[in-house]
């Protein structure tokens, strides 16, 4: 019997050990997989759990500026705007003439999911960084965005946003006058537009949002305050063809030769109607509101326009920098583009319209531009010359604004914005 029982024991004793190494084995690559996702994710899972430990800056200047007390949401959404683009393990060098692209959006993710596509198609995508500019918290806006990998990536948020402030200014405020309410007889705060109608939140953030952008990307951010090229900026219902980035670079190389009084290059025509004129020239036009880039130097001139922008009753950035901003240049304010569109606007709803419209923004869930094979290449020549567009239609000085601009809270607010980056004595004379 005894020479029957010992190789039952051994082979028992190996199942034994066996089953304990396997689960051992297991346990350690579940443990380095964890380890793993948590160190490259970028709080993808939970975007904003654990976060109070990035550092929150300007807020002792921001308390003597007099903003708005912030909520924790507005709190932790500023601090994660510190945080480092995305995908550098995967681009970890960006080209050394890159031009920045800027995507703002706010909650139309139908529209997000066309606009990342035709960016993902987008030839030397992967040279540059994209900052996508947040008005608003909204979860599947972030998932898209956190889903790029095609070329580095930085979110940020704007923390002033209404859409944070549910309770109190910028937001809705429980003493806020409402439509055209007079505020002595109601005992209401807030003073109406040029036409009687009182401030909505969801109106004023469209400009409120862009202000704040443009002066964080120029003069905040430490990926981009020190960039002296230009900026591209695009919205989430431009469509962005695959000849862009390649033509951009080949406008803001020319731009000084060919037309050195222009401030900006424009990807597309300044009629968002129109797809170009399909000349063999370059166009100089004044500056339109569809893929439009400029460097820092135009930047410092808008930054000491702040009064101009922020107390020009027009809920509009655009219609505000054409009826007021630009004119008060003192001169015709062209950008140079090609002959032939390299983005295009496909929106159908409003900004702030967001997810329920679903069907009325986008026909079938989709979107059709013809992009065809001459929209695949750099398509802009050297050579050509530039063809000057005078007198064009639009909004223009004189133009006295849609209203929805009055109240003096969001003037003080867009003023600050104009302010936060810089000492309250260089920022005095806004």
């Amino acid at each position: 019997m005894a020479t029957i029982k010992k190789p039952q024991l051994k082979v028992a004793a190996f199942r034994r050990f066996f089953s304990v190494f396997l689960l051992t084995l297991v346990g350690v690559l579940l443990l380095i997989f964890l380890l793993g996702t948590n160190s490259t994710s970028n709080f993808v899972s939970s975007p904003l759990d654990d976060i109070d430990e990035v550092s929150y800056t300007n807020s002792h200047l921001r308390e003597k500026l007099g903003f708005p007390e912030q909520s924790k949401l507005s709190i932790k959404l500023e601090k994660r705007n510190q945080l480092p683009p995305r995908n550098i393990d995967l681009y970890p060098n960006l080209a050394k003439d890159h031009i920045t692209i800027v995507l703002y959006v706010h909650n139309r993710p139908q529209y997000l999911r066309v606009v990342v596509e035709s960016l993902s198609q987008v030839v030397g995508i992967s040279e540059t960084l994209l900052v996508v500019s947040h008005d608003g918290y909204f979860e599947e806006m972030n998932k898209i965005v956190e889903g790029i990998k095609f070329c580095q990536v930085k979110q940020i948020f704007a923390p002033y946003s209404p859409h944070l402030f549910p309770n109190n200014f910028p937001g809705v405020s429980p003493n806020d006058c409402k439509d055209k309410e007079d505020a002595a007889k109601q005992h209401c705060e807030g003073k109406p537009d040029q036409y009687g109608n009182h401030r909505s939140p969801k109106i004023v953030s469209l400009k409120h949002h862009w202000w704040w952008m443009m002066n964080t990307v120029w003069d905040g951010l430490k990926e981009t305050c020190g960039h002296s090229g230009h900026i591209l900026f695009i919205e989430e219902d431009h469509f962005i063809f695959p000849n862009a980035y390649r033509n951009l670079q080949t406008l803001t190389e020319l731009k000084p030769y060919k037309c050195p009084d222009c401030y900006a290059a424009n990807l597309a025509p300044w009629d968002v109607n129109s797809r170009g004129e399909q000349w063999d020239s370059l166009i100089a036009e004044r500056m339109g509101n569809v893929g439009y880039s400029f460097n820092r130097t135009i930047w410092r001139k808008i930054h000491r326009k702040a009064r101009e922008f922020c107390f020009f009753d027009e809920y509009n950035w655009d219609i505000t920098m054409w009826a007021t901003v630009y004119p008060s240049f003192g001169g015709s304010v062209y950008s140079l583009r090609g002959p032939r569109t390299s983005a295009v606007h496909f929106g159908k709803c409003g900004l702030h319209q967001g997810q329920a419209e679903n069907k009325a923004c986008i026909d079938n869930g989709m979107v059709k531009v013809d992009v065809q094979e001459i929209d695949r290449i750099a398509n802009i020549k050297s050579q050509w010359q530039v063809q000057v567009s005078n007198n064009q239609a639009g909004y223009k000085a004189g133009f006295k604004g849609w209203g929805g601009w009055g109240d003096e809270r969001d003037h003080k607010l867009c003023l600050n914005f104009a302010r936060m980056y810089h000492a309250i004595d260089t920022a005095s004379t806004f």
